[in-house]
């Protein structure tokens, strides 16, 4: 079954994917660029919320981390990739770039491990690190099986630029063997492309391009014969003389072609055949797939913030992009891995695409992201999430080892926004933020409940702190998320707070207090949503099959 797994992507690696299981992996990992990604929530009407937590911290640290994981590659089976390493640390130190390409290498080690003979492996960089990766890439997966390098133009110019505008990624695109799945990809050709190249017309108005007969260098027909010492395809069809190598097809093919009509014979003015000018075969523009597309795509823009497929993501990738990767070197069935998988993309182009698919991320935040986005995208889906507690135990173990992805995960059991994050007093008192849909004089109104989390150490007090933050922030409802159970005074005092009246007419406690262990027994906050929650979360667009889909250009959506 597919998997989501929450957790390091090396430890999810080692302990749960089994060797030469993969048939593609695409990853998009930090880029070392010392810089904090902030995932931002939009407020109902439309302006940046206050709602904003950091997403990731894309840099790293030499430290006690980066040299145990330095020691197992130097002492690994891998000997390019540690004789690597151990050069790269004379040349740059134990600084900070080094201790990525350190976690980089560990990394691809595993991927490498983990993929199939015929595999493939795209990793998405920018030119901080590329030079660097590159190097480690080719000691990992071997010089010969490099395949390309990928340029993504992944934004444009902007005229107050002071310097040479960067403007694109590099996707280092890599195979496990030379044995490996490879689908051209092709262009659609534009109206102006057509017009100049199909310049030809059969009498029933099909449009065609004249192709060369001649062989091309190399092999097959242009191949010398050692008989005749000419060229294999030295022969004279319907009185036309062989080009200087030869025709490129056989005298069988060429007959084949004939009786096709797919020769053009050039003709005089009375009809007959013009014996001094070259025989072309017909192209047919109904039979072309388009242009094939190289390493340098223009074709893909990226996500504008009014996009309807963006959800807030900071280094969130287009849909296509992905699509074309896995479209090009996998087949339908094949697994993909993405393990730094962030929003998801790579993990919804392979359920669109008909792939199974394993996604990684070292963030509860991203992990519930996913899920919401899948289950957006393709109502019913099934997959399974490891890594995030199942049971009271586990969110128990999640609290004592990082209070933060706690508090992300337990907002995700009651649909609310992360708030604040890592910074001492960010949160002004709240963990979570709920925008709910709710009437008042007659009119769609926009109403707000307030969150906090408490992983231990509860008391009344918390209580009467969130009644506070309540008025002050005007909240209609506040929800008092506990690890442990409420105690008698806890629940006395927010019974005091009273009730809230909806525009529905019915009423619903101001203040809810709701143990972990409640949610998992499916208890869940009481309050009206006539919006079914699109206002808390950017809803991903439901995912159409071409049969559902309208029949306007009979695309994909």
């Amino acid at each position: 079954m597919n998997s989501l797994y929450f957790g390091d992507n090396l430890e999810v690696l080692r302990e749960s994917i089994k060797d030469e299981s993969v048939d593609l992996v695409y990853l998009d990992p930090p880029f070392n660029s010392k810089r904090d990604y902030n995932l931002l929530f939009k407020s109902p009407e439309g302006a940046e919320s206050n709602a904003q937590i950091t997403a990731f911290e894309d840099s790293w640290h030499w430290g006690q981390q980066a040299v145990h994981e330095f020691q197992e590659v130097v002492q690994g089976s891998n000997t390019s990739v540690a004789e690597l390493l151990i050069a790269l640390k004379g040349f740059l130190g134990t600084n900070d770039m080094m201790a990525y390409l350190t976690m980089m290498a560990n990394r691809l080690i595993e991927l490498h491990r983990v993929l199939k003979p015929t595999g493939s492996l795209y990793l998405h960089c920018d030119s901080t690190a590329s030079h660097y990766l590159k190097l480690v890439l080719d000691c990992v997966f071997g010089v010969e099986n490099f395949q390309s390098d990928i340029t993504w133009q992944r934004t444009a110019t902007h005229n107050d630029a002071k310097r040479w505008p960067s403007i694109t990624d590099s996707i280092l695109y890599y195979t496990k063997s030379s044995s490996f799945v490879f689908n051209p990809q092709f262009r659609p050709q534009t109206e102006e492309a057509i017009a100049e190249r199909y310049r030809h017309q059969d009498a029933d108005g099909r449009r065609f391009h004249l192709g060369p007969m001649d062989a091309p260098e190399g092999g097959g027909m242009a191949a010398i014969n050692k008989t005749t010492g000419k060229p294999n395809g030295w022969y004279v069809w319907k009185g036309f003389q062989p080009p200087e190598k030869g025709w490129r097809y056989s005298p069988e093919t060429m007959q084949q072609l004939h009786d096709q009509g797919l020769i053009y014979y050039p003709t005089k003015t009375d009809g007959s055949h013009d014996l001094t000018k070259r025989l072309r075969r017909k192209l047919y523009l109904d039979e072309t797939k388009g242009a094939v597309i190289g390493n340098v795509w223009t074709d893909v823009p990226p996500l504008q913030g009014g996009a309807q497929e963006r959800l807030g993501y900071p280094t969130q990738k287009p849909l296509a992009l992905l699509e074309r990767i896995l479209s090009a070197s996998s087949n339908p069935g094949d697994m993909v891995l993405d393990p730094f998988c962030g929003c998801g993309t790579a993990v919804d182009a392979a359920q669109k695409l008909g792939r199974k698919w394993i996604g990684i991320d070292i963030t509860h935040l991203a992990v519930s992201l996913i899920e919401k986005r899948m289950k957006d995208r393709y109502p019913g889906i099934k997959f399974e999430v490891h890594g995030t507690p199942k049971d009271l135990a586990g969110a128990i173990d999640l609290a004592e080892r990082d209070k933060y992805q706690f508090q992300w995960w337990a907002c995700s059991l009651v649909d609310a926004q992360p708030f604040g994050g890592k910074k001492k007093g960010a949160d002004g008192g709240i963990d979570g933020l709920i925008y709910f849909g709710d009437i008042a004089g007659g009119k769609e109104v926009t109403q707000k409940a307030v969150v906090s989390v408490k992983g231990g150490n509860t008391n009344v007090s918390h209580i009467r702190d969130l009644k506070g933050v309540m008025e002050r922030d005007k909240a209609a409802i506040g929800l008092f998320v506990t690890l442990e159970k409420p105690s008698k005074p806890m629940v006395k005092e927010a019974a005091d707070a009273g009730e809230f009246k909806a525009g529905n007419g019915k009423l619903y406690p101001r203040l809810q207090v709701l143990s972990i262990e409640d949610l998992f027994n499916g208890k869940r906050a009481q309050m009206p949503d006539m919006a079914m929650g699109t206002l808390t979360f950017k809803k991903a667009t439901a995912h159409k099959k071409k049969s559902e889909a309208t029949p306007l250009f009979g695309e994909d959506d």
